[in-house]
C-alpha cells in the first residue's frame, strides 16, 4: 500500500510541472460546487478536407458557459482530432443534465451525448469560520499604477525645454535683427568693438586677435570694393586694392595702403611664424586697421543708389536675414535638447540618491519582478483542504487529475491545482491540494523527494537542495525544501538559476503543497516570495 502510495505521490507532484492534453471524451467531473468550473469535451477525427462547425452557445441547457477554448488539432494517420473544451457553471445547486448539442461536420449534423452532473452546495462552519463585515467599495485598477507619475514628471520636462527653445528664439530673433547691418562700414565697425570686448589680447589669445582683426577689414574690402579678399595673400590684396583705386578712381595716399600691408604681415607674422607684438604695437596695429577702413570707405566715390539697387540690396539683406534665422533656429534647438538632457540627467541623479541606482534603473527598464511586486495584490482561497494566501495575480486553475493514470486515482478522492506562470517565467508560484478516499501515512520527506525528482525530469539540473521543519503563523507544521537549480528553456534552449522554495503540509486525509520560483538574485523575487508565504493560512480537510 505504501509502495502505492509514494508512486502516486511522485505523479501528483508531475502534475503541478507537466500538464498534457485532454484527450477524453467526457466531463472532467460530474459533481462540483456551486460556481465551479465543469469542463466539458467534444472530440471528432475527420480528414484534412472537412469542415467542422463546433456550437457557439451561450447556455447548454441549464449551464452556463464562462470559457469557450480554442479548438485543439492533433493529425493521427492522415486524419486530424479536433478537441473542443467548454468551462460550464451552475450557481444553483441541484442535479442537472447536460443536454446533447449539435455538431457540423461537412454541413451534416451529429449529437453529443447528454451528461448528469450535481452541484452540490459549499458547507459553511459557523462555528469555527470566522465572519466578517461586508467590505467597503474597492476603486478597480485602471493598469496605470504609478506610472502616471513618470508621465507627468516627462510632460513637464518637455514642456520645460519648449519654453527653453521658445525663449531662446525670441531673444535670438532680435539678436537678428540688430546684426544684419545696413552697409559694410556699420558691420565693420560693430565688429571691431564687439573684438574689444572679447578681452583676447587681456587673454593672452593673439593668434586670434589678429585672425579676427583681419578677417573683419578683408570682409569689409570685399564687400565694400568687391574684391576677393578673403582668399587673396596680402601681396595679392595689396596689389588689388591699388588697381580698383585707380579703375574707381578712389583717393587713397600711399601711407593708407602701406598702414593697411604692414598690418596684414604682421598678422601672418603671428599666425603663421608665432610672432608676439608688443601690447602697444598691437594697439597700434588696431587703430591703423580702423582707420584704413574709414579711409577707404570715404574714398569710395558716393553714387545715389537706383531703386533697382534698393530692391537688390534689400533682397541681399533678406537673404542674409534668413541664413541667419536658419542658423540661429539649430542653435535654439540644440540649447533646448540640451536643457531636456540636462533636465533628465539631473532627475534622474535626485532620483538615484534618493532611491538608489538598482530601484531606478528596474523602473524604467520595467522590470518584471517590480511590477509584479507593485500590483494589486490579491488574496483568495485555493483548493480543499483549502490554502489561503496573498499573491499579486490571481492564480488560475488547471486540471491536473487528466495527467495521472486510474491506478493513481484510485488512491484519491478530490485533486485541485492552481498556478501562475512557468518554470522558465520570472516567478512562478502552484498551489496544490489533495484528499484520499482511505487514511493514509504520509511521509513529507519522500514527497519531496518525489517533487526534486520530477523537477529534474522536466529539465531541472544541478539541483541543491536543504530542508528543515517549517511553520506557519497560526502554528501549524510543515516541511520546508529549498535551494537552487538550473532550468533550460526548451525553446531557446537558453538556463537560468533558479531559486526555489517548496512547501509541504499533511493533514488527516489531506496534503497541501506550496512551489515559488524565480530567477536567483532578485530582490524582488525574494521579496514576493516572503510576503506570500506569510500570508498562509491552512484550512482542515473536510469531507
Amino acid at each position: 500500500m505504501k509502495l502505492k502510495f509514494y508512486i502516486f505521490l511522485f505523479l501528483l507532484t508531475s502534475a503541478v510541472f507537466a500538464q498534457q492534453k485532454q484527450v477524453e471524451t467526457s466531463i472532467d467531473t460530474t459533481k462540483n460546487k456551486i460556481g465551479a468550473e465543469f469542463k466539458l469535451t467534444l472530440k471528432t477525427v475527420v480528414s484534412s478536407k472537412s469542415k467542422v462547425v463546433f456550437p457557439k452557445q451561450k447556455t447548454f441547457g441549464p449551464l452556463e458557459v464562462i470559457q469557450s477554448y480554442p479548438v485543439d488539432t492533433v493529425k493521427k494517420d492522415g486524419n486530424y482530432e479536433l478537441i473542443k473544451k467548454y468551462g460550464l457553471t451552475q450557481f444553483d445547486s441541484g442535479k442537472y443534465v447536460i443536454p446533447s448539442v449539435t455538431i457540423l461536420i461537412d454541413k451534416k449534423p451529429y449529437f453529443s451525448d447528454s451528461i448528469k452532473v450535481e452541484v452540490a452546495n459549499v458547507k459553511v462552519d459557523t462555528l469555527q469560520q470566522k465572519m466578517y463585515d461586508i467590505k467597503d467599495i474597492s476603486t478597480a485598477d485602471e493598469g496605470l499604477g504609478s506610472w502616471w507619475k513618470y508621465v507627468l514628471a516627462l510632460l513637464i520636462i518637455l514642456g520645460i525645454g519648449a519654453f527653453v527653445y521658445w525663449y531662446v528664439k525670441k531673444r535670438q530673433q532680435k539678436k537678428i535683427e540688430e546684426e544684419v547691418y545696413k552697409t559694410p562700414i556699420e558691420k565693420a565697425t560693430s565688429l571691431l568693438n564687439n573684438l574689444e570686448q572679447k578681452e583676447l589680447v587681456q587673454k593672452g589669445e593673439i593668434k586670434e586677435y589678429y585672425s579676427e582683426l583681419t578677417d573683419i577689414a578683408r570682409n569689409y574690402i570685399e564687400e565694400a570694393i568687391h574684391i576677393p579678399a578673403m582668399e587673396s595673400t596680402t601681396s595679392e590684396l595689396i596689389q588689388a586694392i591699388r588697381t580698383a583705386s585707380t579703375k574707381k578712381k578712389m583717393t587713397l595716399t600711399p601711407e593708407t595702403v602701406e598702414n593697411l600691408e604692414r598690418v596684414l604681415r604682421q598678422a601672418d607674422l603671428v599666425k603663421f611664424a608665432k610672432s608676439k607684438p608688443l601690447d602697444f604695437e598691437i594697439t597700434e596695429d588696431r587703430n591703423k586697421i580702423q582707420k584704413v577702413i574709414l579711409t577707404l570707405d570715404n574714398a569710395i566715390p558716393t553714387e545715389i543708389p537706383s531703386e533697382e539697387d534698393e530692391l537688390l540690396n534689400e533682397a541681399q539683406r533678406q537673404k542674409q536675414i534668413k541664413l541667419q534665422l536658419k542658423k540661429q533656429r539649430n542653435k535654439r534647438i540644440t540649447i533646448a535638447v540640451a536643457s531636456v538632457f540636462g533636465l533628465l540627467i539631473v532627475t534622474t541623479a535626485v532620483l538615484i540618491a534618493v532611491k538608489g541606482f538598482t530601484n531606478v534603473k528596474d523602473t524604467v527598464l520595467m522590470n518584471p519582478t517590480k511590477r509584479l511586486l507593485e500590483s494589486e495584490w490579491v488574496k483568495s482561497e485555493y483548493g480543499n483542504p483549502g490554502v489561503l494566501l496573498e499573491t499579486p495575480q490571481v492564480l488560475k486553475r488547471v486540471d491536473p487529475l487528466k495527467v495521472l493514470p486510474k491506478d493513481a486515482m484510485a488512491l484519491i478522492k478530490e485533486m485541485q491545482l492552481f498556478v501562475y506562470g512557468g518554470m522558465t517565467d520570472n516567478f512562478y508560484i502552484a498551489v496544490s491540494t489533495s484528499k484520499f478516499k482511505t487514511p493514509t501515512e504520509i511521509d513529507l520527506a519522500k514527497t519531496l523527494e518525489g517533487s526534486l525528482k520530477v523537477i529534474e525530469a522536466q529539465g531541472g539540473q544541478n539541483i541543491i537542495v536543504k530542508q528543515e521543519d517549517y511553520q506557519t503563523n497560526e502554528g501549524v507544521q510543515g516541511l520546508k525544501g529549498y535551494g537552487t537549480m538550473t532550468v533550460i528553456n526548451p525553446l531557446t534552449k537558453s538556463s537560468t538559476k533558479v531559486y526555489y522554495e517548496i512547501l509541504l503540509f499533511k493533514q488527516e486525509q489531506g496534503l497541501q503543497q506550496i512551489i515559488i520560483s524565480h530567477e536567483e538574485g532578485d530582490s524582488y523575487g525574494n521579496t514576493i516570495t516572503d510576503r506570500i508565504l506569510n500570508s498562509v493560512e491552512l484550512r482542515k480537510a473536510s469531507n
